[in-house]
């Protein structure tokens, strides 16, 4: 499986954190990051996303709608394991649900926040700080022997805003 975590991109402020939307930046951010993202996943000869979770907190959720209009083949559905203060022992028996099921996908790509997003590099890559530190925007896509702790391979990332994929 490859997965590939999204941090949401530039937010504003709000009345609650939930409900903080993403500024006109952060909306045009995604919106480069997908086309460098498309481009990254052919030249490595990778499929591109064909699921997107997504955290229900409302800049997570744009963030996933303007990813979602990029990949129209991929399917967008909301995942509370995603949100602030979620498991990463629970973001894993979702991808385990996943990987099981009866159209497997092969490449699933989930937006949330931080620190869960830096919690998920860790857990898959063995190690901490070996992924990169995700700021809004950035993601960084790994290949899964399966969900499992210490089971990934980095294949690269990128951040804003350049958006250019590294490794």
């Amino acid at each position: 499986m490859i997965l590939t975590i999204w941090r949401h991109a530039e937010a504003g402020r709000a009345a609650s954190d939930r409900e903080r939307e993403l500024t006109d930046a952060g909306m045009d951010d995604v919106g480069f990051a997908c086309q460098q993202f498309h481009d990254a996943c052919r030249a490595r000869e990778m499929p591109h996303p064909d699921r997107i979770l997504h955290s229900p907190w409302v800049r997570t959720n744009q963030t996933a709608d303007i990813i979602a209009a990029a990949f129209t083949h991929a399917t967008l559905a909301l995942a509370e394991v995603l949100q602030p203060g979620s498991d990463v022992e629970a973001v894993n028996s979702a991808l385990v649900e996943i990987a099981a099921g009866e159209a497997p996908k092969e490449h699933v790509l989930l937006v949330s926040h931080q620190p869960l997003v830096s919690y998920l590099l860790d857990y898959y890559l063995g190690e901490s700080e070996v992924g990169p530190s995700l700021p809004p925007g950035g993601h960084a896509t790994l290949a899964l022997d399966t969900p499992a702790i210490d089971c990934g391979r980095l294949l690269f990332w990128a951040l804003p805003p350049e958006f250019k994929a590294a490794r």
